[in-house]
């Protein structure tokens, strides 16, 4: 129990550690502030016309499609069009007709309303008298959300890979390995009190940012703390690992980049092409996979797949915890 303390000691003295274990729980809240952003204006047309350059109703008109901005003379006009951060349509008058001009650096929609608008105007008497039936404006990140969400839960929860690999890492570069070695501590002690110390702020971490993004009760929320669990327990042996296997920071940075990677575009990628299968089968090999899956099966109410993966993820660990003991009792007999 003193060396777990003595862990933990060392591991709230380690700021990439305690960074590691907030990146996820700040992301959540960003992902829920940047939900609560109504980002309806970024699509909305923007006019840039000089004062009285054009008539009264023309401007009316005008406003019926966006903000109308007046400026002094033309080389404030240039001005706003050729700004790189803005979308500004250049409108001016032409006989009975409009021109426009833009910079050509705008999208796709803002280059199609500037080249329509001045037939639209020609025609706006009888566009007036069809009629117009206005939809909902969908959320932007609505349709995003639904992936960015299970996507910050599963960094939170493999997390503590990152967290155990730094931590062991961390102990070589400053020598406390060293001292770990002449402790009256056998292997087997050394690695729980690893692994506990992955495992449990892991899981913390996956726990408050699940506690963010989800609003969950009952079989689900027991079922989302499994999940937690076992991925939490995965991350730490794999965090182990790359710890053991590491000869140096920049190695060790090297090895969680690929892994992270690997855990994230999997999921990622099988979401989003709607891997099916065989295929389907193999990409559960990584442990982020049936995680992901369970994340998104919870949040859609199919509690039942939610159980598969966490008995895939049981599988998860078995093995994982299976192939280090194995590979530590080789070690030992090769000392010997």
């Amino acid at each position: 129990m003193k060396g777990l303390k003595y862990q933990l000691k060392s591991v709230l003295r380690d700021k990439f550690c305690l960074m590691t274990f907030l990146l996820p729980i700040l992301a959540a809240v960003a992902l829920n502030f940047m939900g609560s952003i109504d980002m309806s204006s970024l699509g909305e047309l923007h006019f840039g016309v000089l004062e009285n350059g054009l008539s009264p109703q023309t401007v009316t008109w005008l406003e019926r499609y966006g903000p109308v901005t007046a400026y002094e003379t033309q080389e404030e006009l240039t001005a706003a069009i050729n700004e790189p951060s803005t979308n500004v349509i250049g409108v001016q008058a032409d006989g009975d007709s409009l021109r426009t001009a833009i910079s050509g650096d705008e999208l796709d929609i803002f280059q199609q309303a500037a080249a329509t608008l001045p037939a639209l105007y020609e025609r706006r008497e009888t566009a007036e008298q069809v009629e117009v039936q206005m939809l909902e404006r969908p959320d932007i990140l609505e349709s995003l959300q639904g992936i960015f969400i299970p996507a910050v839960l599963i960094v939170a929860m493999f997390m503590g890979c990152t967290f155990n690999a730094m931590n062991i890492i961390s102990e070589k570069e400053d020598g406390v390995a060293f001292v770990n070695e002449i402790l009256p501590m056998t292997p087997s002690q050394y690695t729980f009190q690893k692994v506990v110390v992955g495992f449990l702020f892991g899981s913390l971490s996956s726990f408050v940012t699940a506690c963010i993004c989800f609003q969950m009760s009952g079989l689900h929320f027991e079922t989302m703390l499994v999940l937690i669990v076992l991925s939490a327990f995965v991350a730490a042996m794999i965090g182990l690992f790359i710890g053991k296997l590491s000869e140096g920071l920049m190695t060790g940075v090297v090895y969680i980049k690929i892994v992270m990677l690997l855990f994230l575009a999997v999921p990622l990628v099988c979401a989003l092409i709607g891997v099916s299968g065989p295929l389907a089968v193999i990409c559960n090999i990584v442990p982020s996979q049936p995680a992901f899956e369970g994340i998104m099966a919870l949040s859609a109410g199919n509690t039942k797949t939610a159980l598969k993966d966490i008995g895939i993820l049981a599988v998860h660990c078995i093995a994982w915890f299976a192939l280090y003991v194995l590979l530590a009792t080789r070690r030992e007999k090769r000392s010997i």
